[in-house]
């Protein structure tokens, strides 16, 4: 008898049966398990999704989540971003078990097994459906660059390495210090 997770095609209604403890997201169609990030990685996820919720809790913005929080972007591509920003006038694709729909801001920790994968893959189907704002963090670099969506195609906003500050252009305002991050 073949499991839900020994097919080579997958819709987002089968990957909500598969009940094994591991975290999967579902890229054109396939299945992929997801490993446990390192506890770098979380560390580096908390202390910026914490700024980043600050920021948009006092300015009344919209909502932040953090991974693993589904995203269904159709049925053929559902992903768990590190974070994700959905701004407060577009509240209604966030459902009970998953966004369904597209975030406006979408936050990837790159670990060494995953490079290829947010840096090309996710980044492609990202771009595809519309993501304004695209940051990779980088924990052995300790750097993050800003993306933005400008005539369909992603373009680098701004970048830090190591000390300075990054800055959204979706989230106006938002400066966050690097150091804060990574320390």
């Amino acid at each position: 008898m073949t499991s839900i997770t020994d097919r080579k095609k997958i819709t987002y209604a089968d990957y909500l049966k598969i009940d094994d403890n591991n975290r999967y997201e579902i890229f054109h169609g396939e299945l992929r398990m997801v490993p446990a990030p390192s506890t770098d990685h979380q560390g580096i996820s908390i202390n910026l999704g914490s700024l980043i919720w600050k920021f948009v809790k006092e300015k009344k913005l919209g909502k932040v989540f953090e991974a693993p929080t589904d995203v269904v972007f159709d049925d053929d591509e559902v992903f768990q971003p590190d974070i994700v920003f959905i701004k407060s006038e577009r509240q209604d694709i966030i459902r009970e078990n998953a966004i369904h729909g597209i975030p406006d801001l979408i936050v990837e920790i790159v670990s060494p097994s995953s490079t290829f994968y947010d840096m090309v893959e996710k980044k492609e189907i990202y771009r595809k459906y519309g993501v304004k704002e695209y940051w990779l963090v980088f924990p052995k670099e300790k750097g993050i660059e800003v993306l933005t969506l400008e005539n369909g195609e992603y373009l680098e906003f701004c970048k830090s390495k190591k000390t300075g500050i990054v800055k959204s252009k979706l989230l106006e305002g938002l400066e966050i210090n690097s150091k804060d991050v990574f320390e």
